[in-house]
């Protein structure tokens, strides 16, 4: 059927990104046509340290106030396009369509949901088609740094919308399944409309290379570490699993997985078959004891230097279960994500305290990045010869060169760079942004009590609750010992003779937190401010039931 022909061809195909076009994560789009909207992804972002109480930023709504989104169809099942889901499902009238691996992951969000929620969960497979509204929606293959994740092909009335999702183009995929080049090359020659392509590594040359890449390094370590081996990773990179996994069986060394993110992936990976472990090999964290340091490896969380993952306290030998020693090596087989390097450098003195060598993406290629490089970029834009190119997936300067890199690609393609909260229309009279909607982000707190965009959701909550509790606490910057009785201010917090003397017990309770914490914890202001905030927050909850704001002000002299 040609476009002319199709039903509701006089409505305008509108796609409106609300987020993700402009940054790194956060990706959410509406795509619509006449009676007919669907939502692409529904991701999240994490805060910034600043951004005190929060625990994960989703995009503004508001925008989908006027359209009726008649399904949620995920591309695969990474936080940054499925971890605002829950949040979402309000606005989602339909059901929510997704790949197996994708929507296991899903699931485990939506714990407190009810069956028909649940229910609504479609499972769907490479090349299958399904119908939403004016709809046709299709799922290739595409290759990325986790299983089963799926570009969109979307036939409106208007023509084809092509949206990659997160992709590389990994030729020696470890599961076998490779980028759907073929049906990608017939819609090509068909006619596409618009492409929404991936832009994340358009900055760097060449290809990203398969994950198979990381294979010869890690044989290295495996051949040359004395002790154990602990490597940290993303919680979701499962091909990366695999390799240490057939590492280990071929190295006789047994495995655990240490933190929670990476047991519980791990687990879903194995029920599904996307994971395969060899016999034997497998023990639990609580076990590593039992065994001679040479003999074991770790796979744990911790790679972005997070105050409360597996490595942060396995650095400053405070895991019950994993202590590090002089033969032992730590590899950071993950991407320092921007703005978290001063946290993952400090992590990685406190392991080099600990006597064991620290190996990272600097030093050895233990780690490929996920998304395709400017020669997968360019192929995927030559297959496809789109009318109209939208960069998606990356700041503004990398949506930028991509446009350049689309324009010299594909000189007869018209390039839209757009942010969110720009609409785009593709009419009669072609394709352009139109005008802006509402576009922002909502901070959330894990108690999901409701949302805000502009301010913190717990701060309000813990303020109009208990009030707040500020230590303010003197250390020194080399000994890491308290300086002066700490000094205590409050706000909002009901004074009487009961909360009063509570008040006086917190300088001695302050000081026995830095007395039972190590010199390395007391001098790493993120470790200890982590570590005050907890104390204090258990210690009003059992002897008060109150829950304040804990908010720890170390000061280093």
């Amino acid at each position: 059927m040609s476009p002319a022909d199709s039903p509701g061809i006089d409505a305008p195909l509108e796609i409106v990104p609300l987020g993700g076009v402009g940054e790194f994560g956060m990706n959410m789009m509406v795509i619509a046509c006449g009676d007919t909207a669907i939502l692409v992804d529904a991701g999240v972002t994490f805060p910034e340290p600043e951004l005190l109480g929060v625990d994960l930023i989703i995009p503004d709504f508001r925008p989908l106030d006027r359209y009726t989104i008649s399904a949620l169809v995920l591309t695969h099942g990474h936080e940054d396009h499925i971890g605002a889901a829950a949040h979402v499902l309000p606005y989602v009238k339909g059901p929510i369509y997704g790949t197996a691996f994708t929507l296991a992951l899903v699931e485990n969000k939506l714990e407190e949901a009810g069956e028909e929620v649940k229910s609504r969960l479609v499972r769907v497979k490479p090349r299958q088609r399904v119908s939403i509204g004016s709809f046709v929606v299709e799922f290739l293959r595409v290759t990325h740094s986790m299983p089963d994740c799926v570009a969109l092909a979307i036939e409106t009335p208007r023509g084809v919308v092509v949206h990659t999702g997160d992709f590389k183009i990994d030729q020696t995929p470890l599961d076998g399944e490779h980028v759907d080049f073929h049906r990608i090359a017939q819609l090509g020659a068909a006619g596409v409309l618009v492409l929404l392509a991936d832009s994340t590594n358009i900055e760097r040359r060449g290809f990203s290379g398969s994950e198979l890449d990381v294979v010869d390094a890690f044989e290295e370590i495996f051949t040359s570490a004395k002790g154990k081996i602990v490597v940290a990773m993303f919680a979701s990179s499962i091909y990366r699993m695999q390799i240490l996994a057939d590492l280990a069986a071929q190295f006789d060394r047994q495995l655990a997985f240490v933190g929670r993110g990476v047991v519980d992936n791990s687990e879903i990976a194995q029920r599904l078959g996307y994971l395969r472990i060899p016999a034997g090999v497998l023990i639990r964290d609580s076990d590593l004891k039992s065994y001679p340091a040479q003999d074991v490896v770790c796979i744990c969380t911790g790679s972005q230097g997070e105050p409360q993952a597996a490595l942060s306290r396995i650095a400053i030998d405070d895991h019950r279960h994993v202590k590090l020693g002089e033969d032992d090596v730590v590899v950071f087989s993950a991407r320092e994500i921007p703005g978290n390097e001063k946290a993952i450098g400090r992590v990685m003195n406190h392991v080099a305290r600990r006597g064991a060598d620290v190996i990272h993406e600097g030093t050895r290629h233990v780690h490929v990045s996920g998304h395709g490089s400017e020669e997968e970029l360019k192929l995927m834009l030559s297959l496809i010869r789109p009318r109209f190119f939208v960069p998606i997936h990356g700041e503004y300067r990398q949506l930028a060169r991509h446009a350049r890199v689309a324009a010299r690609v594909s000189p007869a393609t018209k390039v839209i760079l757009a942010e969110n909260g720009d609409l785009i229309r593709f009419d009669d009279d072609g394709g352009r942004v139109a005008e802006r909607v509402p576009a922002g982000r909502t901070l959330i707190d894990g108690t999901r009590s409701g949302a805000v965009g502009d301010e913190v959701l717990r701060d309000r909550r813990h303020l109009s609750g208990d009030g707040l509790v500020v230590p303010v606490v003197v250390i020194g910057r080399q000994s890491g010992a308290l300086e002066e009785t700490p000094d205590i201010i409050t706000r909002g917090f009901v004074l009487d003779a009961r909360t009063e003397a509570l008040l006086k017990e917190i300088p001695s309770l302050l000081a026995a937190t830095l007395e039972t914490a190590s010199v390395e914890e007391r001098t790493d202001p993120g470790l200890i401010k982590e570590r005050i905030r907890v104390d204090l927050q258990r210690f009003f909850r059992k002897r008060s039931g109150l829950r304040p704001l804990v908010l720890p002000v170390i000061m280093e002299i």
